[in-house]
């Protein structure tokens, strides 16, 4: 038995492993890092520094855009997870964050704009969920939420402003 093995019997709801064509396995990363499996309703990643962590539905859909363990998020460090104010949801990964609610969509988060919404609260803060992910601008990056705008300059760092359209 593994790590994997051992997340998925506490989510049974992820389902029977899905067959890779080699069996059910678990995979091997082309990093060297980690290892994987997949399910019928998502995903388990682990790494000996990590742990296995479960990503599914549209926070996996979104991380897979954004290049998964190859992305600027990197691998999960967290399950997905329930948060409000709403039926929100999360999963946290080495590298950044992403927010999904039903009627926003998902959206990742990270860096110093992350940093500064973790410590205005969260999604249960003054900014509310993000509505954006973190876009790159000439000379500065910036996320949208529901109530404000992180940007970030390398002079300014992370600021709050108000949204704009």
């Amino acid at each position: 038995m593994s790590a994997i093995d051992d997340k998925w019997r506490q989510h049974p709801w992820l389902g029977p492993p899905l067959d890779t064509g080699a069996g059910s396995a678990e995979m091997a990363l082309p990093d060297g890092r980690g290892r994987a499996r997949d399910f019928a309703n998502g995903s388990i990643y682990w790494t000996p520094e990590l742990g296995a962590h479960e990503v599914h539905g549209l926070i996996r859909v979104k991380w897979a855009q954004l290049g998964g363990i190859r992305g600027v998020l990197r691998y999960p460090v967290s399950d997905e997870c329930p948060c409000g104010p709403g039926d929100g949801r999360f999963n946290h990964f080495e590298g950044g964050s992403i927010y999904w609610r039903a009627d926003i969509g998902a959206h990742e988060v990270h860096g110093p704009i992350r940093d500064l919404w973790a410590q205005l609260g969260w999604q249960a803060g003054r900014l509310g969920y993000p509505v954006s992910d973190v876009r790159d601008f000439p000379g500065r990056s910036a996320s949208r939420f529901q109530h404000g705008t992180i940007t970030w300059t390398p002079s300014g760092g992370a600021v709050v402003g108000s949204n704009i359209d």
